[in-house]
């Protein structure tokens, strides 16, 4: 069976508070470290968390940030790994969205940067072929890859600890408050209609969650996010061209019906 995910949005950081997005990789302000707290106290009276065996978190500094202090008594005491992971980082290519180089952020985090990818954090160069480019094209496709990786995991539960951009518009279409959290499991039934039609790139299928009830109806784990169902909207991303638009048909995943007002968009 595929693993069990749960899936946290990053705690506030310091472009969150003033909404400067040209602050470069920014670190978590103190509120967001308090808010790593709340999570931490939270997630240690949670029997899955107690479960996970694998943590996952995109390569940015107030992802790992959140993970080192949210997630600390999985990682000290239960020494459950934590790899870092490009596929996880922010949609946009704005100061705030980049990442830092890996052997920077090697010399800040205690982690083993070895598997993360080394194009990483370039998101501008070659954006035809580039995985991490601010397009539609490319964060849908890297929606679908880090949902692939995830559903081939022998582990029963892993953590993720990313960003609400990527996570509403490429891995859930859900809303996630900072240092909120959200609990899913593959949605097999979904899958498999996929893959009978022969949706997908390769005409395999997509890959589809399904929210546990625990987290979806009191709006995540922390009750700080905003319920229902969050479309992709047209400011998402760039404009695309008619080439683009008819590629991302073959790789966009449904989106469930609306169940409630979808909020305006939040900063990541």
């Amino acid at each position: 069976m595929p693993p069990t995910v749960i899936l946290i949005r990053h705690a506030q950081a310091l472009h969150n508070v003033a909404s400067d997005w040209s602050i470069h990789d920014p670190p978590l302000s103190e509120l967001g470290e308090r808010q790593c707290a709340e999570l931490q106290e939270n997630l240690k009276q949670n029997k899955l968390a107690n479960e996970v065996e694998l943590i996952i978190v995109s390569a940015m500094r107030r992802t790992l940030q959140t993970a080192s202090l949210g997630l600390d008594w999985l990682i000290n005491e239960k020494k459950v790994r934590i790899v870092p992971d490009a596929g996880w980082q922010e949609n946009a290519d704005k100061p705030c969205d980049t990442g830092s180089p890996i052997t920077t952020m090697a010399k800040e985090f205690p982690y083993d940067f070895s598997s993360v990818d080394p194009l990483y954090p370039d998101k501008t160069t070659h954006l035809r072929t580039n995985p991490y480019a601010f397009t539609r094209k490319a964060i849908l496709a890297r929606g679908q890859a880090c949902l692939k990786s995830l559903y081939a995991r022998p582990e029963k539960v892993i953590a993720v600890v990313s960003h609400s951009g990527f996570l509403r518009t490429a891995v859930c279409n859900r809303r996630f408050f900072n240092a909120d959290y959200r609990i899913f499991d593959f949605d097999l039934e979904k899958m498999k209609k996929s893959k009978d039609v022969g949706e997908g790139i390769d005409g395999e299928g997509l890959f589809y969650l399904k929210e546990w009830p625990e987290t979806e109806e009191k709006g995540g784990g922390m009750g700080r996010s905003e319920k229902g169902i969050a479309y992709i909207v047209d400011t998402d991303f760039p404009p695309e061209t008619d080439e683009d638009s008819a590629q991302n048909e073959k790789v966009k995943p449904e989106v469930e019906e609306v169940t409630t007002e979808v909020p305006e968009k939040v900063a990541a």
